[in-house]
């Protein structure tokens, strides 16, 4: 049991910290190139760079999201194969009692547990580096909008803690915008990512739908389970990634984006 719910765990650890230091970065970069021209950012202009935050974090979301759901989807499989199966009382009658050694020594194996390594040299295998980004416009689907949403709301809430236009706001105000920005991003776009999810579930159960692509996908759901499936997991989705990017935001904002804008080599990309 404790292996099916850490299942992907892992995975989340190690991609998490790279995924979402891409994004904050992106986003400074596509901003500090909107503002050039000395007029400041508008509404439209923060939604274009975290537009571009969230195609840009897509490199490292969609194989961490692949590797995650086949975990989770290879722990689950296997809690269902773990199951007793109940039988009638009648058949438990054995009155031969070779049968009965014999039934008695039987030993049913456990399913072998499989790693991200594993999952990720056989994706590599069978389908090549395409395996790996399987479900990629789903989760464009999901990051983009996530990205427009999150990166004007939290600029305009950490706004407002500020003593002065000149001076950062305090720390624990970064964090109270990054949970009540991600958390507000992540309800909005959770009916894309349940659409990403069912795509990038490759193993699935006997009696599990099947589906061709978004547009499928979004119409079995209606079709079958109604309007709220789409929001399925919402409200854990939101108390993840509230204090996640509430945390995220608080350690880049006290200086390690102004550092990287300013000193290192993304200034040779300007034109």
């Amino acid at each position: 049991m404790r292996s099916f719910f850490s299942s992907g765990a892992a995975v989340n650890l190690t991609l998490v910290t790279p995924e979402k230091a891409i994004k904050l970065a992106a986003n400074d970069f596509f901003r500090q190139h909107l503002s050039r021209d000395g007029k400041g950012l508008t509404v439209l202009k923060e939604m274009l760079a975290g537009c571009g935050a969230g195609m840009c974090q897509v490199v490292i979301t969609t194989p961490m999201e692949m590797l995650k759901i086949q975990l989770q989807d290879a722990g689950r499989l296997a809690a269902q194969q773990q199951k007793p199966v109940m039988m009638s009382p009648t058949k438990l009658v054995v009155t031969n009692t070779m049968l009965s050694r014999a039934y008695s020594g039987t030993v049913v194996s456990a399913p072998r547990a499989v790693s991200a390594t594993q999952i990720a040299k056989e994706l590599l295998h069978t389908q090549g580096i395409q395996g790996l980004y399987k479900g990629l416009g789903a989760t464009l689907m999901r990051d983009v909008p996530f990205s427009i949403v999150y990166f004007p709301l939290f600029a305009n809430l950490n706004r407002l803690g500020k003593p002065s236009p000149e001076e950062a706001s305090p720390f624990y105000w970064a964090f109270l915008s990054g949970c009540a920005a991600g958390s507000t991003a992540a309800v909005a776009v959770n009916p894309c990512d349940v659409v990403k999810t069912r795509l990038q579930s490759l193993n699935k159960g006997s009696a599990e739908e099947t589906y061709s692509g978004v547009v499928d996908c979004v119409s079995k759901i209606l079709r079958k389970e109604g309007p709220s499936a789409f929001l399925k997991g919402a409200g854990c989705r939101a108390l993840v990634i509230a204090p996640l990017f509430g945390i995220a935001q608080v350690m880049y904002f006290v200086g390690v984006g102004e550092y990287i804008m300013d000193n290192v080599p993304l200034g040779l990309l300007s034109p």
